[in-house]
């Protein structure tokens, strides 16, 4: 971006309007033109260039606290969210313009944004949106996930959930570059099995729709797991909990299958064997990680450089088509990280 480009008067966001009850609907979000407000002193201006659409998103949606980490969004306001984009004004010495950036602004064209709620990325050869993925929030939660939260242990038998999408194809591979014996994973898809398995270098993978979660695990895994990272939750929890060796460790990472609930969830209803296996089942925050992230950032960058990990994306064009790419998560219509691409 040139530092002589002059913004547009006004950008678009999308906003909240409706708190959802189940599922969400395309009417309960609204993409309005709204003005870009002049940048004040200790501020920047980023346009956007790709942003980010989570399960945990939908949490937020709510009018109470989502998982008591982040507070519901605001009805009328502009979403937040990660997002990536190139600083086009500049009212503070930590940052220039030209400068990529990461930050939190959302679901929006244009932010005007505290210069430090604003972190400067520089990861040449690797594209900016990898920052929204393999480098950024899903990309620690599962190095966090798998190394800090579930203690892998070379050795270890690790089954995944949810494996195709962005944190679960992460963590397999990085339990397969760190030594684990065998990785499983779940997929809703057989053209997501086939990629787990062919592209990611699983040990073995299975469409959870073909039939019961826990049949298909121990089959999967027959001599059982040590370690269970969930994405998903309800029957594919409940079915770890019986295939886990005593001790085994489960990172409770996300929930996906029951974000839509409107009434509570039925189980597991396998509990009580948690106690007697003496498992270890740990929920995660990746926002308690940070400490992680420089040693995170340069070991997955160099598995990167390495050829060694791999990662997809499914990019959807156009703002306009936001609120749809959110959607779309529900559906299982990704593969790997889903992301808004903002062309220029």
């Amino acid at each position: 971006m040139s530092p002589s480009f002059t913004p547009p008067a006004t950008g678009r966001e999308w906003h909240l309007v409706a708190r959802p009850h189940g599922r969400p609907r395309p009417d309960d979000f609204a993409l309005r033109e709204v003005p870009v407000p002049a940048v004040g002193p200790g501020q920047v201006l980023i346009r956007n260039h790709f942003f980010s659409v989570d399960p945990y998103m939908r949490g937020r949606m709510g009018d109470t606290n989502s998982y008591v980490y982040f507070p519901p969004m605001a009805l009328g306001e502009a979403m937040g969210g990660a997002a990536v984009g190139e600083v086009i004004a500049c009212a503070d010495p930590a940052l220039a313009v030209g400068d990529l950036v990461l930050h939190f602004g959302g679901w929006r064209e244009y932010a005007v944004l505290p210069a430090t709620e604003a972190t400067r990325v520089d990861t040449p050869g690797i594209p900016l949106s990898a920052h929204l993925g393999v480098l950024g929030m899903t990309g620690l939660s599962a190095y966090a996930g798998l190394f800090e939260v579930a203690d892998f242990r070379p050795g270890d038998a690790v089954f995944v959930s949810g494996a195709a999408g962005a944190v679960g194809s992460q963590v397999g591979q990085m339990a397969r570059l760190a030594g684990a014996s065998r990785v499983i994973g779940s997929a809703g898809t057989p053209e997501k099995v086939k990629y787990l398995v062919e592209e990611l270098g699983f040990d073995a993978a299975f469409n959870y729709k073909d039939g019961p979660v826990l049949e298909q695990l121990r089959a999967a895994a027959p001599h059982g797991i040590d370690v269970y990272f969930d994405t998903v939750g309800g029957d594919h929890l409940e079915a770890a909990i019986d295939v886990l060796h005593e001790h085994g460790r489960v990172t409770l990472c996300g929930a996906i299958a029951q974000y839509n609930d409107v009434e509570p969830p039925p189980g597991p209803r396998n509990l009580p064997v948690a106690i007697g296996k003496r498992l270890h089942l740990h929920g995660m925050l990746v926002l308690d990680h940070e400490k992680l992230r420089p040693r995170f950032t340069t070991e997955v960058a160099g598995w990167i450089a390495a050829g060694e990990l791999t990662w997809r994306e499914t990019v959807v064009d156009g703002i306009e088509h936001g609120v749809d790419a959110f959607l779309g998560l529900f559906r299982g219509d990704n593969t790997g990280k889903m992301i808004v691409a903002l062309r220029p």
